[in-house]
């Protein structure tokens, strides 16, 4: 079983960029950063022509429900999207919540987890749809 969620789409790279950070307020969670990996490798003297973007991702209300029980989960977060092309297509891929959330001891972070996760999902399915957010 994979520990990442993955959604492929045609939609050009630019545009589900775009979409992203609205998709995700829409959600109720913020994009608290974006680095852009191709421009970082570029600007350290390592050609790479793949467009890849990582968009880190926040949930207030979640991420406070989680630090409160379980401090430590601090190092997973905030979450990330990473976007990036292959064989011309935009890829958004995610780790899943539950695969991160059992790398700790932590107590009843379950159902966080759970609707964290269906929240990326939507986020990315969204985001990939290519129309306005609705």
């Amino acid at each position: 079983m994979s520990a990442t969620h993955t959604r492929i789409t045609t939609v050009p790279f630019e545009q589900v960029c775009r979409r992203l950070p609205e998709v995700a307020a829409k959600h109720k969670f913020s994009v608290l950063g974006v680095h852009d990996l191709r421009e970082k490798l570029v600007s350290k003297g390592f050609p790479f022509a793949r467009e890849c973007r990582v968009f880190e991702v926040c949930s207030p209300q979640q991420a406070h429900q989680i630090l409160s029980n379980s401090i430590e989960v601090a190092s997973a977060l905030p979450c990330r999207i990473a976007a990036y092309t292959e064989d011309g297509r935009t890829v958004l891929s995610t780790i899943k919540p539950e695969a991160l959330l059992g790398l700790y001891s932590a107590k009843g972070g379950e159902q966080v987890a759970r609707e964290v996760d269906a929240s990326l999902i939507a986020i990315m399915d969204e985001a990939c749809a290519g129309g306005a957010p609705g």
